[in-house]
């Protein structure tokens, strides 16, 4: 039997009947509870021959224990009409039946054959594949990009800020412009400081179109790019 007895190791026996006449035959072993014998008895034919499976069980070796366990094939030639097999043993003769002993060796595998058995069952290693399907894309990169468009959508988020700012100052200025010009048609006196007023408030009204004006630029230019 070969290790590792970490499971079940079965050894197959060959049992051959070169006579004439068809033969009974049975296993036993000193270890009954160690090992299961598959069949532990049964008839061989003339010339024909029956493998047995002996599976010996899980155990814990040890190299240094001597290995006493036996098995002996017990043998004799059948009778005319067989209708049971236990009665054909129980009256057989001492000297009509044949036997044949075998002791059990146990064998751990070599350090080299360990080895080999682990070489074979690795797969084999992939080499260069990312030097053969190109360069693999650097993830830092990807970061970036993701961080200019995050930075590029607050900057048009505080432009459109702006210019709603703008456009509530520019109807609060044209609101006043209003009011001035009013205050200006109504002043019959002609006054000085009401025609700076209205000088004032209707030369601040194309500056800060102007100022809108850049901003919307701006803004477009910016969504154009992204």
């Amino acid at each position: 039997f070969s290790g590792p007895f970490t499971d079940v190791v079965t050894t197959n026996l060959k049992l051959r009947n070169p006579s004439d006449r068809k033969v009974c035959f049975k296993v036993k072993t000193t270890a009954p509870r160690r090992y299961c014998v598959r069949p532990n008895s049964g008839i061989i034919d003339p010339g024909s021959s029956v493998i047995v499976s002996v599976m010996l069980q899980p155990f814990d070796y040890d190299p240094n224990e001597k290995s006493k366990h036996k098995f002996m094939v017990q043998t004799t030639y059948a009778p005319p009409n067989i209708s049971d097999m236990e009665a054909v043993w129980k009256e057989a003769k001492p000297d009509e039946l044949m036997d044949s002993k075998l002791r059990c060796v146990f064998e751990m595998p070599n350090e080299n054959d360990k080895l080999n058995d682990i070489d074979a069952s690795k797969p084999a290693p992939v080499l260069n594949t990312s030097k053969q399907d190109g360069p693999m894309p650097k993830p830092h990169s990807v970061s970036l990009n993701d961080t200019e468009t995050r930075k590029l959508v607050e900057e048009c988020k505080r432009l459109q800020a702006e210019i709603m700012k703008l456009t509530d100052e520019n109807r609060h200025l044209r609101d006043e412009g209003l009011r001035l010009r009013k205050v200006a048609h109504s002043d019959k006196s002609g006054s000085p400081t009401a025609l700076a007023l209205r000088d004032n408030g209707s030369n601040s009204l194309p500056s800060l179109l102007v100022v809108i004006a850049a901003i919307f630029i701006g803004f477009f230019l910016g969504k154009f790019i992204l």
